[in-house]
């Protein structure tokens, strides 16, 4: 075989756009069979009875959909007529299952942005939006039946948002910064800015990034709290496993359920601690002052709900919020620039009344900021069941926003304020260094013991 013929046979490169549509085609095949996989099973051990494959497939589409956040209206028989029918809208995003989908669309994105060119990242990211796209509208079109209604502009629209979120978070990673990703530095804009701007928009970064570190904080010690809890009630969730009798894989699909909603119970009970509570169906609230619900589904998690205790020390857990703003405040100290209080101590000459009033305004500033950002995570984590009591599940997502940043803040000027006391910043003298090196430097060169001239430099 000549040269010419080994070029003429070398494979060319696919297009970019083409790869992108390859890559989501494979996230959504991956993503699909992990929902089927379990359905399948159950189905095939005597699960679903009197149903045929074709019920299976359609509620795995479902369910696929479901695990995007995209909403099922349902209509089912409430007795034995027809006539009497419950409907509702089905809206829970299961943080944990949503996982599945974005992992595949970030490993995606990843493998895109390794075979693309600086500036043609949006023709992968093109390719595989649309490709996904026309898999949720497929999906949107066929699944319906006549229990569950599904819109197909919202079975279209918010799985494609979920992988492109997906991809654009990959291929960010993979990049390493905007500038290399779509060619926009980021930097130099900044610096094109005056000395004013730059100083305030440091200031508005630190507070947002103390926000978050507020908020990141205070999850944290909340879902501890939750794994603590459920871990002192571990003996009545085994009993309602008992009394399900589910068998191995109906019991492995509940625990997998229950795996995909623990992010959501976390921010659930971050709400908890922030006083705002949360519900579980309607009528009712779990909050640390006040407790009211009513029966509950066998959930074997829901045993571990903070029921029944002491409203003179439940109060106590609202500090915990304020410990996760107390860490930010130490953040903000060693990595923030507090710049407005730098303009204010040259503005006010006493330097206790310029702290006073910047430390002020940082915690209401940090307050906002971390109410903001908790906002949609609170949101995200509420939603209906559809029919019956169940149509109004987690917190009141504003109130948990507002109380959570309140105490947040609280912490933070108070984390301000303390950590300079055990934050000491000295000067490390080098063990070689000399007093003494400005003398003669004869004198350094005295013999010593064992032959050796001069001192160790």
């Amino acid at each position: 075989m000549n040269a010419r013929t080994s070029r003429a046979l070398k494979p060319l490169p696919l297009p970019l756009w083409i790869q992108g549509v390859i890559e989501a085609l494979i996230a959504a095949v991956i993503s699909a069979m992990l929902v089927l996989i379990p359905l399948v099973v159950i189905w095939s051990g005597g699960g679903f009875s009197a149903t045929g494959i074709e019920f299976i497939a359609r509620l795995g589409g479902q369910a696929w959909l479901a695990i995007h956040g995209v909403p099922l209206h349902l209509s089912l028989e409430a007795g034995t007529t027809s006539d009497a029918l419950l409907t509702g809208t089905f809206w829970f995003l299961p943080w944990g299952l949503v996982l599945l989908p974005f992992f595949l669309g970030w490993r995606a994105g990843r493998r895109l942005a390794r075979a693309s060119y600086r500036d043609q990242i949006w023709q992968a990211l093109a390719g595989g939006a649309v490709a996904y796209a026309a898999v949720a509208l497929a999906t949107s079109l066929l699944v319906p039946n006549a229990a569950v209604a599904i819109n197909p502009a919202w079975g279209t629209l918010i799985p494609t948002a979920v992988m492109v979120l997906a991809l654009l978070a990959g291929a960010r990673r993979e990049a390493g910064s905007w500038a290399r990703l779509i060619g926009v530095n980021l930097a130099d804009r900044i610096e094109q800015l005056s000395q004013h701007s730059r100083w305030a928009g440091s200031y508005v970064w630190s507070v947002v990034s103390a926000g978050a570190v507020g908020l990141i904080a205070s999850f944290g010690l909340a879902a501890a709290l939750m794994a603590v809890q459920i871990g002192l009630h571990w003996a009545d969730i085994a009993q309602v496993y008992q009394e399900l009798n589910a068998g191995i894989w109906g019991g492995a699909v509940v625990t997998v359920a229950q795996l995909g909603i623990m992010p959501n119970l976390a921010m659930w009970t971050l709400a908890w601690t922030a006083g705002a509570g949360f519900s579980l169906g309607t009528g009712s609230v779990v909050a640390p002052l006040q407790t009211l619900v009513g029966p509950q589904p066998a959930v074997p998690v829901l045993t571990a709900l903070p029921v029944g205790l002491d409203p003179a020390w439940s109060w106590l857990f609202l500090l915990l919020p304020v410990a996760g703003g107390f860490l930010a405040g130490w953040w903000l100290l060693r990595a923030g620039e507090n710049h407005f209080d730098e303009w204010l101590s040259l503005k006010i000459t006493q330097r206790w009344a310029s702290l006073t009033l910047s430390t002020l305004a940082m915690g209401l500033f940090v307050a906002l900021a971390t109410a903001a950002l908790a906002l949609l995570p609170f949101w995200l984590s509420t939603g209906s069941l559809g029919v019956g009591r169940l149509t109004d599940l987690g917190p009141t997502a504003w109130l948990a926003s507002v109380m959570l940043g309140g105490l947040v803040g609280l912490g933070t000027m108070f984390g301000y304020l303390v950590s300079p006391a055990w934050e000491k910043y000295q000067y490390v003298v080098p063990e070689d260094w000399d007093d003494d090196d400005d003398e003669d430097p004869e004198d350094d060169e005295e013999p010593n013991a064992g032959g050796d001239s001069g001192r160790r430099r």
